[in-house]
């Protein structure tokens, strides 16, 4: 049980205290909620398997992929419709532990002469750098979503990260715009693909890049114009991702920054961006709220959910942990922010 200091939830209203102090302690107040069932939100990504090598060990060929990682994350605040495709190899017992967790797969296509999309990578000491191995597309390569009618009653859209083209036709497919849309997507397609990229981007309300990729998209160093270039592009709001040193959110002039939490053991860090993504939509669904405020509070829900992706290879954490935990993780973030400050003028 959690047990919150009246005495600092007063000095919260002081002029001289941190808005940070009051975002966070919000978070651990709405993380004892039910999760809500009856929001709408349609996930679309991949489903893989994944060969990871890091410092710390390595893996044989686990189940990954960035659709994946949101759902199991996402599906700890709120009930997801997941569209993507696997090919017949791909264990049904995945498919089944995930439909116990909620998780609707009426659009996930079975293809089952073909083989699931598989990545292989090797990770760097420091743990954020990493080299790709081996990818074979498979089930990718041809892949077209399509969307059921039971999930035209969509309010809430995360695409995860693939081919900009698809990312696209599946907000064409839907009937009714959603609240929100945002996107995940990475280098690879602004060196191949830039125009259906930037037609894709100019669709979304939040578009979610690292650091290095908000450079690449905007041609500019300092990521406060980067924002504002990419910002121009279309969405609404960027959130810049930057590992194991938080993230950035930014919106018309405002910026909010959120540090990472300091981890004794980073075991596996494939899957955290997705994760992240996976916790800042769960906790805007689950509240409605597409403010700017709301949005502080899932960044750091989210990073409070990737945190405990990497403790683990692949999706083996995110599968054990409870409402408790994630309280407990999310009430470390306001110790790591928490403090008074006396101005001396």
């Amino acid at each position: 049980m959690l047990v919150f200091d009246y005495q600092a939830v007063t000095r919260l209203l002081s002029p001289f205290c941190l808005n940070t102090i009051y975002l966070t302690v919000k978070i651990v107040v709405s993380q004892l909620k039910i999760k809500t069932k009856h929001m709408s939100l349609v996930v679309v990504g991949s489903m893989a398997f994944d060969a990871i090598e890091t410092p710390f060990g390595k893996s044989d060929k686990i189940i990954g992929g960035a659709a994946t990682y949101i759902a199991w994350c996402a599906s700890n605040f709120t009930t997801v419709k997941q569209i993507s495709v696997v090919g017949g190899d791909f264990p049904q017992s995945e498919l089944d532990a995930l439909a116990n967790r909620g998780v609707i797969l009426e659009g996930v296509q079975i293809k089952k002469d073909e083989k699931t999309f598989f990545w292989s990578g090797r990770y760097h000491m420091d743990m954020n750098s990493r080299d790709t191995l081996e990818t074979q597309l498979n089930v990718l390569e041809n892949f077209v979503p399509v969307v059921p009618d039971s999930f035209q009653d969509c309010e809430f859209l995360m695409l995860g990260n693939l081919v900009p083209s698809v990312q696209s036709s599946v907000i064409k497919q839907l009937k009714n715009r959603p609240k929100l849309i945002v996107m995940d997507t990475m280098n690879f397609w602004m060196e191949i693909m830039m125009d259906d990229l930037l037609h894709t981007i100019s669709l979304v309300d939040v578009l979610m890049v690292n650091d290095s990729e908000a450079r690449q998209l905007s041609g500019e160093y300092s990521l406060v114009k980067a924002a504002k270039k990419i910002m121009a592009m279309g969405p609404k709001y960027l959130i810049i991702k930057k590992g194991e040193h938080g993230a950035l959110l930014f919106h018309e002039d405002q910026v909010f920054f959120a540090p990472a939490l300091p981890l004794e053991e980073v075991f596996d860090p494939t899957g955290a961006g997705d994760t992240f993504a996976g916790g800042f939509i769960g906790h805007i669904v689950r509240t409605k709220d597409i403010s700017f405020e709301n949005m502080k509070t899932a960044i750091i829900v989210g990073s409070a959910m990737a945190s405990y992706c990497v403790e683990k290879f692949g999706t083996e954490r995110l599968r054990e942990i409870s409402k408790v935990e994630i309280s407990d993780r999310i009430s470390e973030f306001v110790d790591l922010v928490n403090f008074d400050i006396k101005l001396v003028v």
